[in-house]
């Protein structure tokens, strides 16, 4: 029989130093168990490792049942003498821990991997079949065979992309919630998981923006007529004699269209955003994502200060607690209590007329050993209530402070509107051409380059993004050969490789 262990760690392993030395073995009891095989020896773990059966392995095996992974039960089965039978020879099994661990693990494994590929798959191929719908729009008699079919697996791509986005976010949520029960499997994917996210946006924004710019075009080409032709098949199976019952032929295709309009605008509210400030669901998609990435870190970053022994709110509660449990007195307690919380009276808060003018004298940075002090009143300090007589303090009139904040707000809207209108290129000029900027214009327009260069993946030489607000749409080409340009500002000299930039003050052309 197993001796007793430490509390059960089957996760541990995976941030050991030889952790993948660690699944690989865990990955042969799987695989033994699918074959209906329970009990393992070492010499079959070796086996199925193409290793040797040396000391590694068995400490290997040793570290493994000692985190719970594996169940060791003595080898009796090959004993023919008493020499054997004192010699450590053991089976080994999966424990019910150790088997869930590997259930969860490759299900995390399989979900990850499946919807990651899933997804890029699924953003190309809807691109590729609006690309083919173009290309027959553009036909004056598109066959309706291959425009029904297009249609019918650009809604099968589509709905298992948004499904499966769904589901990710939604297994995320749980991901980063469960970090308080599992710290060492959540400590361990924690860089999968934020590297796969970062993928994931990086290829949604990208394809998003080729499949927004072919819908723009399919609605220019009338893409309700391929929609129609679509809807006159669905009709035709639904209605085989159209002759005999032209009415419900009709009513079917009616049907079979507004459910095709349906699903089209689905597709658009999915890439495409609105005018009236409603952002397409694969923006708010990247939102989301990008703000699970600060909550991973965020996570993370508690997980690593609990481990490393820093103290947290509940730590110091639990230690509280047993400071309450071994006081020797009531006494002792209050004043814990009152050493813990701080919950005394604040009568010596109150503040007169007379305290505010001195205060008024002495600036923000002054520290509360410097200023004056409070003058408390002895009726307060006698009886512990004060009643102030007479006129009551006047109200302080902010409205002036308001209208010079307002003035204010008012004047960088101004000027930021300005330093877009001065940004605004009318069309793709060099880098080179930048050259007359005022301080403002040149912060804009350093934000502007940063967001283009950020967006650019490391193989791309052309780039399109918008920025955050919607407000500039700016796109930057690297010239080749075009060495190295300097832009001369009053904040000083920029300079870089030469670039052919665009930029488009969007609130301008609304």
């Amino acid at each position: 029989m197993t001796p007793p262990s430490q509390e059960h760690q089957p996760f541990a392993h995976l941030s050991a130093p030889n952790a993948a030395f660690y699944r690989e073995i865990l990955r042969s009891f799987a695989r033994a168990k699918e074959r209906f095989v329970v009990h393992l020896r070492p010499e079959d773990v070796a086996a199925e490792l193409g290793r040797a059966n040396d000391d590694s392995l068995a400490q290997a095996l040793e570290k493994l049942r000692e985190w719970g992974n594996l169940r060791a039960d003595a080898d009796t089965g090959r004993v023919t003498s008493v020499e054997d039978f004192h010699r450590k020879r053991y089976l080994f099994q999966l424990t019910p821990a150790g088997q869930a661990a590997e259930q969860a693990i490759a299900f995390y494994e399989e979900a990850i991997g499946r919807r990651g590929v899933l997804q890029s798959v699924a953003l190309g191929d809807i691109a590729d079949q609006l690309r083919s719908l173009t290309v027959l729009a553009r036909d004056g008699e598109p066959d309706p065979a291959r425009v029904h079919l297009l249609l019918l697996s650009l809604t099968e791509r589509f709905s298992s992309l948004a499904d499966n986005a769904q589901a990710f976010m939604a297994s995320l949520r749980r991901a980063i919630d469960f970090s308080d029960g599992d710290v060492a499997g959540f400590i361990a994917y924690k860089e999968r998981l934020i590297e796969y996210i970062n993928r994931f946006i990086a290829d949604l924004a990208n394809s998003g923006a080729r499949i927004a710019a072919l819908l723009a075009e399919l609605e220019a080409s009338d893409h309700e007529s391929l929609l129609r032709l679509a809807a006159r098949r669905e009709a035709a199976d639904a209605v085989p004699d159209r002759e005999e019952a032209a009415d419900a032929y009709a009513t079917a295709e009616e049907a079979a269209f507004s459910s095709w309009r349906n699903r089209w605008r689905g597709l658009q509210d999915w890439f495409v955003s609105a005018d009236v400030g409603r952002p397409s669901q694969a923006r708010l998609l990247r939102q989301a994502a990008i703000t699970a990435i600060k909550q991973l870190i965020d996570a993370v970053g508690l997980l690593n200060e609990r481990r490393s022994g820093r103290s947290d709110r509940s730590a110091d509660f639990r230690t509280l607690a047993r400071w309450f449990a071994e006081a020797p007195d009531e006494a002792a307690m209050h004043r814990l209590w009152r050493a813990a919380f701080g919950l005394t009276s604040a009568r010596h808060l109150t503040v007169t007329a007379a305290t505010l003018e001195e205060w008024r004298d002495v600036g923000a940075g002054a520290s509360w050993r410097e200023a004056p002090p409070i003058r408390i009143s002895p009726q307060l300090r006698r009886t512990g209530s004060y009643e102030r007589r007479g006129k009551p303090n006047k109200v302080a009139d902010r409205a002036h402070a308001r209208r010079l904040l307002l003035e204010h707000a008012e004047r960088e809207a101004a000027e930021t509107a300005a330093a877009r209108a001065r940004l605004h290129t009318d069309g793709p000029v060099l880098l080179s051409e930048l050259n007359v900027l005022d301080p403002r214009a040149f912060r804009l327009f350093l934000g502007l380059l940063g967001d283009a260069l950020a967006a650019r993946r490391p193989d791309e030489t052309e780039v399109k993004t918008v920025t955050g607000d919607g407000s500039m749409e700016v796109r930057l080409t690297l010239v080749p050969d075009g060495g190295e340009i300097k832009i001369h500002t009053e904040d000083g000299v920029l300079t870089g490789p030469e670039h052919v930039i665009e930029i488009t003050d969007l609130m301008a052309a609304r």
